[in-house]
């Protein structure tokens, strides 16, 4: 492999001559062989968009020569196109704050520079990764706010995703509005519900989980870019830091602000475990939502069968015919797993020590990654799990007219006692609770056909 040799302030080191990072990512890839996994492409392109209002502020105010400003830009914009995405080599599990991350990125963008304005790669002729390219910036003021954007940009599609799962639970509501079945509180009887009914109150949460991530998101759009160091703004110019969150505010369309406080941005990660705990939350619904779809599919034979999953594959590899609730199961696993993402994001945010919090890019991995996660998975919960569910409308009118909790409209006419002993007659006899009622006379046949009426009880518009 061809090399060529660059010099950094612990010395000098070889390089991979094609490489676009220099040194320093040299450096990371040696100290951290952890995982093999890096940060998600969502923080290249806010990276780049930084550097790129950086590049344009700081040439501006008169600090940076625009011929490598507009080099610095068009590299930047390069990145936003998505080239050069097998140059950000620096694993997940890195030095503290990312600082390795943002020098991968800086060398990256420098060499390019340098190529544009007729220079090799290495070299750092014309444009230097920490003089120009991380001009009036420091990782602990850049990263931040690639986080802060990575996780803007990446929320309307998850949106997006969720708002498609609560559709289609809203049509299975309206699907199956005449659909009664027994309810269940505790898994014992209880009195009847509509499985519409209960198909738009999963809608209902998922909706309520939208407004949550929403309103966690907000305090996002506060910034602390031009921070630098600190929070005190050194080695910035005093105009750069409203320029740069100008621009970003225009090339995101976001309603991006400088944050009121720049050493508080800089020391508390707690936006990101408002935004982290929205999603958690909302994996606790699917979870939920998931088990009880298994729960009512259970069967087909000896279970509820009162609904049938899509089948999608065979379950057994030795049960023929077995089908089984993969979709539900699936949400279920990636459920577990975002809250894992959770709990480590929980223990980095308490990790921040006097003036910053070192600890971002295992958060920035985490709260990415169960963004994409949720993503993915309310899409195909909704297309390849919800959208197909049938209801066997017959086994579940059996279980409502045999509930024993139909004895609750009997309270108000013959008392808690007494409709307490037909429920236990019933139970211990086999009989329905109707005809128990007309035989002891209790009612006629025609009052208890209408007062045990499970449509009636479940409040259905016929």
């Amino acid at each position: 492999m061809k090399t060529r040799l660059e010099r950094d302030p612990l010395g000098t080191k070889r390089v991979a001559a094609s490489a676009y990072y220099g040194i320093q990512t040299s450096r990371a890839i040696e100290n951290f062989p952890i995982s093999g996994m890096t940060l998600p492409s969502d923080m290249v392109r806010a990276y780049a968009l930084i550097k790129k209002a950086a590049a344009t502020a700081n040439a501006r105010v008169g600090w940076l020569p625009r011929r490598k400003a507009q080099a610095m830009t068009r590299a930047c914009n390069e990145l936003l196109r998505g080239k050069f995405a097998d140059q950000f080599v620096v694993d997940v599990y890195q030095a503290g704050a990312g600082t390795s991350f943002n020098m991968n990125v800086n060398e990256v963008i420098a060499n390019r520079a340098n190529e544009l304005l007729g220079a090799r790669r290495g070299t750092y002729r014309f444009v230097h990764p920490n003089d120009h390219v991380n001009m009036a910036q420091s990782t602990n003021d850049t990263f931040p706010t690639a986080m802060r954007l990575a996780c803007l940009m990446k929320l309307p599609a998850l949106l997006e995703a969720m708002r498609e799962l609560e559709t289609a639970f809203r049509r299975k509501a309206r699907q199956f509005a005449r659909v009664v079945k027994a309810g269940r509180t505790h898994l014992q009887d209880a009195v009847p519900v509509s499985l519409g009914q209960e198909c738009g109150a999963y809608a209902v949460a998922i909706a309520n989980a939208q407004d949550h991530l929403r309103q966690s998101a907000k305090a996002l759009a506060e910034l602390n870019l031009g921070g630098t160091a600190a929070g005190t703004g050194l080695n910035a110019h005093p105009r750069y830091r409203r320029l740069a969150i100008q621009l970003l505010r225009r090339w995101t369309g976001f309603s991006l602000t400088e944050a009121f406080d720049l050493m508080e941005r800089m020391q508390s990660l707690a936006d990101f475990a408002h935004l982290s705990g929205a999603l958690r939350d909302y994996s606790l619904e699917l979870i939920r939502i998931a088990n009880d779809l298994r729960l009512m599919s259970s069967g087909p034979s000896t279970g509820l069968a009162e609904i049938a999953l899509p089948s999608v594959q065979p379950g057994s590899s030795i049960m023929p015919g077995k089908v089984n609730p993969v979709i539900a199961e699936m949400v279920d696993m990636v459920g577990f797993q975002v809250i894992g993402h959770d709990a480590t994001v929980a223990l980095a945010v308490q990790a921040g020590q006097l003036e910053l919090n070192v600890m971002m890019p295992v958060v920035a991995f985490n709260v990415l990654e169960a963004m994409h996660l949720l993503t993915t998975t309310s899409r195909v919960f909704a297309r390849r799990c919800v959208a197909g569910i049938t209801v066997n409308p017959s086994q579940c009118r059996r279980y409502a007219e045999r509930s024993l909790a139909l004895v609750t409209a009997l309270a108000p006419r013959i008392g808690y006692g007494a409709a307490a002993k037909i429920a236990k007659q019933s139970l211990l006899s086999g009989k329905p609770i109707h005809e128990l009622v007309v035989d002891q006379g209790l009612l006629s046949p025609r009052e208890a056909k209408r007062l045990l009426d499970p449509t009636r009880l479940a409040q259905v518009t016929r």
